[in-house]
């Protein structure tokens, strides 16, 4: 039987690599002639590199055939735009840096290039990671693959789009309130946030450094282990990166009764703040049906409580856009970046340049941080809301006391249509409710589907962790996906 490129996951892919049953080029050029076929529809790309795509599956191929290849070495990657890549056009969706080319490259690029990936292009993305729809970029919004006229989720939408539509085996995206794991959700991929500091951010342009991090998007667990156990690590160039060892992340995982063996007596917390009027029917019903998989396999579901999730999107709202002020404050004409014509003096560039390159989302999330960090403001908000990241912080700690894992929706809801929250921000932002806190307190989590709506469109299961218990997590995701077919099924 033929094997399907499009559906093809990265363990699949390496084996046929390294037995030599496809080469890197070819497997490369039949990405870039699907990406030409589809991307017109679905916008899922920014930039493709075609020129550097194929030179890296020709260096691909020949550590392949010295001998020197490792599991991801010729692998097609589709790489969220907000990645540093060296000559290669990074916009973060952004009208502000729409011609940048970095003149170095983040450490996650550089690490995954000496693995042998095979760089695409650069997906789209809400502009500067502010969003939860994919409709804030600067070059239009992504489609969902499961259906175009919906959203696929944000902010990490066109890396989710990719991997669902069959535009790459695997992509990166990055997690500041959700944005791996709820375009995950809506596109019926696997996405991981790992534990902050776990993965280098040295290189990735930032929105709010004390939330962001980078980590895998897959069509399955085993294939977020290895993309992730390519990304670990410490980073020197990074002073927010974890001096720990990086487990072996795909060894661990088992296959089979072994696979099963591993959930048996295996504690899984439920949240009953996640459980709120709001959820849809649907995805209810679909966490009902992921319970009850658990249970089967041994596991023992009970329920817990983190009393402080109410108060999630204040602080993360709060937190969130006062960073990002901060960090965007360096946007202002003068060394890189958008600058407007025929300014009149110095102030009507830094306005204007401000003010004509960047969006309205990103530019509403300024004017939230600038006025939350201003003065005779700051306590009343931005301090306290930090107190309250605490408080969040230790309602997991203590309900991590009791369980092993947390398991709760990823989204309240599927896809939306494309413009339907367009008017009313809060709602928009309510997206991400069942996502945000993960961030506030630095947990590593995954998300995973477990089932569909009357509409045919995915839905997505959260699972929550200790700090660093990337394992557990893989272990747990992954044997849930040894006994569902939930991650098997594919759009186009």
């Amino acid at each position: 039987m033929p094997v399907d490129l499009a559906r093809i996951s990265l363990q699949e892919a390496a084996l046929l690599l390294q037995s030599r049953a496809i080469s890197a080029v070819e497997l490369t050029q039949f990405f870039l002639d699907r990406i030409a076929a589809l991307n017109p529809q679905l916008n899922a790309y920014i930039t493709v590199d075609a020129a550097g795509a194929l030179l890296g599956a020709r260096l691909a191929d020949a550590r392949l055939a010295a001998g020197t290849a490792t599991p991801l070495t010729g692998i097609p990657l589709a790489v969220k735009d907000l990645f540093c890549t060296q000559g290669l056009r990074t916009t973060c969706a952004s009208r502000m840096l729409a011609d940048f080319i970095p003149p170095y490259e983040s450490t996650v690029i550089r690490r995954l290039r000496e693995a042998g990936m095979v760089i695409l292009g650069k997906s789209n993305m809400d502009e500067f990671a502010m969003g939860s729809s994919n409709e804030t970029s600067f070059f239009g919004p992504v489609c969902n693959p499961w259906d175009t006229r919906r959203i696929p989720g944000g902010s990490s939408g066109g890396s989710a789009a990719a991997v669902a539509a069959g535009l790459c085996v695997a992509a990166l995206g990055t997690d500041t309130g959700g944005s791996i794991r709820q375009p995950a959700a809506m596109t019926g991929i696997t996405g991981l946030k790992p534990t902050y500091g776990r993965v280098s951010r040295y290189g990735m342009i930032a929105f709010a450094s004390s939330l962001d991090q980078a980590g895998p998007m897959t069509r399955t667990v085993a294939d977020a282990a290895l993309l992730l156990q390519g990304m670990a690590g410490h980073d020197p160039l990074d002073s927010t990166s974890i001096d720990q060892p990086v487990a072996d992340y795909a060894a661990q995982l088992q296959s089979g009764e072994e696979a099963l063996a591993c959930l048996r007596g295996l504690r899984i917390g439920i949240p009953q703040e996640y459980f709120i009027e709001g959820v849809s029917a649907a995805v209810r019903q679909a966490l009902q049906a992921a319970m009850a998989t658990f249970t089967e396999m041994g596991a023992i579901c009970q329920p817990v409580s983190l009393p402080c999730t109410d108060y999630a999107i204040s602080t993360y709202y709060i937190i969130a856009p006062a960073e990002a002020s901060s960090n965007l404050a360096r946007y202002d004409g003068i060394r890189f970046g958008y600058r407007c014509q025929q300014p009149v003096d110095l102030l009507d560039m830094f306005a204007r340049s401000r003010s004509e390159g960047f969006g309205a989302e990103v530019k509403r999330r300024i004017m939230l941080g600038t006025y939350v960090l201003s003065s005779g403001y700051y306590d009343a908000y931005y301090r306290k809301a930090q107190k309250v990241r605490r408080l969040i912080a230790d309602d997991f700690h203590a309900a991590f006391g009791q369980v092993d894992l947390l398991l709760t929706p990823t989204a309240p809801e599927t896809a939306f249509r494309i413009g339907e929250k367009d008017a009313d921000p809060v709602k928009m932002y309510l997206s991400d409710i069942f996502t945000i806190n993960v961030n506030l307190a630095g947990l590593p989590a995954l998300s995973l589907p477990c089932g569909f709506d009357a509409h045919n469109l995915p839905i997505g299961m959260q699972l929550i962790a200790r700090p660093l218990q990337e394992s557990l997590l893989l272990t747990a995701g992954h044997g849930y996906q040894q006994v569902t077919d939930w991650h098997k099924r594919s759009p186009l």
